[in-house]
């Protein structure tokens, strides 16, 4: 304990004095955070004080370098948002089927706040879980209450049957419903497939493996199949409504073990997705049914059965055929020192170690408040450091990689409060062609033009306008503005000099 005192007050003390400065920021990279609400953070607070923590939230994110939020909007079969299927969540106003009072919709207004702020948001969903241990009370609405027969309890949970088809149809139901309403960029589900195993305890499927085995002789390969069948349902339902929303999955950060799969496991030994969890994520990956994965991998550099570094470097290998993100834990990364570095705590190793992996383009933090309270100087590394400049989206030329037609009329209008660059939106027919937000750099005089030096951006906004610092017109700028579309892809550039 004394020593994770010391490493704290050492980041504190020292700042980002300490830590290696990251070279060559790449202008793409996913910089997430997940916003969860099954921790009770939210329950109860109200309209004014949720909305107030979540703008603090976000506003410090947004500082941080943050580019997307996953936000959880169904933790057991409810609902963060206006749902004719599913009821309230006692996560948010602590009385499931309860609706907020004042009324308002935390997901349509963070669709609005995050977007303000030039940030994609991600609507995160358990697919599988009905009911948490700490709840006691189900609204008459809900699934389990109304279709007690399509869920099964284990270890003081219930859990939506992956066996059966009717549960598959409604999990997707549902996540079209969102989809459909909210102008989202993504969809994403955690780790909860079939429930982490429990000591004495087995999941109560024998009569649905006697109906619906398939002819599968091995109980394993028939849940993995049952799961198998459902993310390729969700991926298709969810394109089906909007082509253009990113599907992503975020699985526990093992997927097999070597010592139960020499050819493909990790030197770890921990619970594994495949043989635990009947999750084959890499199929997944690998068919091409996930836009993006998001392996947990939540442990230290030197972890003696979930080691950080043995398990970034395995998924950088085997689960290059999508984006791949790594989840981190925030608290962890700055509990533990680098073992090579005892006066430091592990982020700047596991920074470097981003920098090694050449399918690795982004981060997701666990979790967002961490972060926002600057844990370890943690948030403060990120931004003044690591993700100093900001960062496009990766591309994902596998759904569309045509840039958009540029920016139209970009002039400098001189209004009271000072300048103000403004610029058209370009025409687009499909939804591939429409842009729906915008890159401003800005170059001094003399200064060459390059769209790839990230410093260079001063603004990712959905709006077709910047006010522009004035300092008494005599320094001249040169400002670029161009057009991204739904798939982050980047149009040319539309030059507009001006003195400030």
């Amino acid at each position: 304990m004394k020593n994770i005192t010391r490493l704290l007050m050492l980041a504190v003390l020292l700042g980002t004095a300490s830590i290696v400065v990251a070279q060559n920021a790449p202008k793409r990279e996913f910089r997430g955070a997940w916003i969860q609400c099954v921790n009770g953070q939210f329950q109860g607070l109200g309209m004014h004080t949720m909305q107030q923590t979540l703008r603090h939230q976000l506003d410090e994110l947004q500082k941080d370098g943050v580019n997307a939020i996953i936000f959880q909007v169904r933790a057991e079969c409810d609902a963060l948002y206006k749902s004719n299927l599913e009821p309230w969540s006692r996560f948010l106003t602590g009385v499931q089927g309860q609706a907020p009072s004042p009324y308002w919709d935390p997901l349509e207004w963070m669709v609005a706040e995050c977007h303000k702020r030039g940030m994609e948001i991600h609507a995160w969903i358990n697919p599988y879980r009905a009911r948490t241990k700490t709840t006691t009370t189900l609204a008459n609405n809900h699934i389990a209450v109304r279709h007690p027969e399509r869920v099964f309890a284990y270890d003081d949970l219930l859990v939506l049957n992956p066996a059966l088809k009717e549960n598959r149809d409604y999990i997707c139901a549902v996540s079209q419903d969102i989809v459909r309403r909210y102008d989202i960029d993504g969809f994403h589900i955690d780790d909860y497939f079939y429930p982490y195993p429990a000591a004495g305890k087995s999941i109560p499927d024998d009569a649905e493996y006697a109906r619906f085995n398939n002819g599968i002789r091995d109980r394993g390969d028939w849940r993995r199949y049952n799961v198998n069948l459902f993310i390729k349902q969700l991926n298709e339902a969810i394109k089906k409504e909007k082509p253009w929303v990113k599907f992503g999955v975020s699985p526990f950060g093992i997927y097999r073990n070597k010592r139960n799969d020499p050819k493909l496991g990790s030197e770890t030994a921990g619970l594994q997705n495949y043989d635990d969890l009947y999750a084959d994520v890499l199929l997944w990956v690998n068919n091409g049914w996930i836009d993006y994965c998001v392996p947990q991998i939540y442990w230290e550099i030197g972890h003696k059965t979930a080691d950080y570094k043995t398990l970034i470097t395995w998924w950088n290998r085997y689960a290059a055929n999508r984006p791949l993100f790594i989840g981190e834990d925030v608290e962890r990364t700055v509990k533990y020192a680098d073992p090579h570095n005892p006066n430091s705590h592990q982020l700047p190793a596991k920074r470097r170690l981003h920098q090694q992996m050449k399918n690795v383009n982004g981060t997701v933090l666990w979790y967002a408040k961490a972060a926002v309270d600057n844990v370890g100087n943690y948030g403060h590394a990120l931004r003044n450091t690591y993700w100093k400049t900001p960062a496009l989206q990766p591309l994902m030329t596998f759904i569309d990689g045509k840039a958009p037609k540029k920016a139209k009329s970009v002039k400098v209008e001189w209004r009271q409060d000072g300048p103000v660059l403004t610029w058209k939106q370009p025409k687009g027919k499909k939804w591939g062609d429409v842009v729906n937000r915008y890159v401003v750099y800005r170059f001094e005089k003399g200064e060459r033009i390059d769209l790839n030096n990230s410093s260079k951006i001063i603004a990712v906004t959905y709006d077709t306008s910047l006010k522009l610092p004035y300092k008494g017109g005599r320094t001249q700028y040169t400002y670029v503005v161009t057009a991204l579309d739904r798939m982050s892809n980047e149009s040319k550039g539309k030059k507009k000099k001006v003195k400030l």
